[in-house]
């Protein structure tokens, strides 16, 4: 059996988005534009509301699907579907694009502290123009499985007999969260095939042979492809443990669309320009 080894790892770039919240972007930038099925990785987080109140106001969104993690803080959110609600700590939302969404999300709150992270997923051309759909998921519905040694919350995937909510999706997503206390080990098997990565939010931790020490802020590890990982906390630690199915088509970029080909991606210009974007 073939165990994991890490590939390359990436400081997150600091970048605004939206009407300008800050936030810490690892995937989706020159180091690393597009890991398979993962478009973009964003890490938003502040205790200074001017780094976050001005927040998502509404804007479109086609091909993709967006993954809203919420650690800390809360959001409000309101889409075309009709589709609207309170996002708070330890919350998801998995939003398929599909054919043309709009969305936004504002903050909730008027201080305090605001963590999470979003992930963009790309979509199959057979999918691209389907029928948006709007998943929330609270807390309380993600299944947690705790020892002695670590926690684990399960968004996607398995782990033992414990299964995320989210089931039957093309990509077959895994999606950890994991709080690994120190000198202890978490163990896990992944498909052969499928591109994975840590996002160690804090702590130090050993990955195979390499150990890799962040102090301030996060940073993004891409994972050799193989079955066996095996992550060691040399002291406290927590980090995201994602990976999914490669996709393996082409890809054009244009700002929030991403689709097959730079037509399709007029086409979806002209379409939002025209009013004729929400079927």
């Amino acid at each position: 059996m073939s165990k994991i080894e890490i590939k390359k790892i990436v400081e997150p770039v600091e970048t605004s988005d939206g009407a300008g919240v800050k936030l810490k972007r690892s995937i989706g930038t020159s180091a690393i534009n597009y890991l398979d099925p993962f478009l973009l990785l964003d890490e938003f987080g502040s205790e200074n509301k001017d780094d976050y109140m001005a927040g998502f106001p509404p804007h479109p969104h086609r091909g993709i699907e967006t993954v809203t993690y919420m650690l800390e803080g809360k959001f409000e959110h309101k889409d075309s579907t009709g589709a609207k609600g309170i996002m708070s700590s330890g919350d998801v939302q998995w939003m398929k694009t599909g054919g043309g969404i709009i969305h936004s999300e504002m903050p909730a709150m008027s201080d305090g502290k605001l963590h999470g992270f979003q992930l963009w997923v790309n979509m199959p051309a057979k999918l691209k123009m389907s029928k948006p759909e709007y998943i929330y998921l609270d807390a309380k519905q993600i299944k947690i499985y705790k020892d002695e040694e670590k926690k684990i919350k399960i968004i996607a995937g398995k782990f033992k007999n414990y299964e995320g909510p989210i089931k039957g999706h093309n990509v077959e997503p895994i999606y950890f969260d994991i709080e690994l206390r120190e000198e202890n080990e978490f163990k896990f098997d992944l498909p052969l095939n499928h591109n994975s990565f840590i996002y160690l939010v804090e702590g130090n931790i050993k990955i195979g042979k390499d150990e890799h020490q962040k102090i301030d802020g996060s940073s993004l590890i891409v994972l050799k492809k193989g079955k066996n990982l095996n992550v060691k906390a040399l002291k406290r630690s927590k980090f995201l443990l994602i990976a999914g199915k490669p996709i393996g088509e082409t890809i054009a970029r244009g700002g929030p669309f991403v689709m097959n080909t730079k037509q399709e991606i007029l086409q979806a210009m002209e379409d939002y320009n025209n009013g004729n974007f929400i079927r």
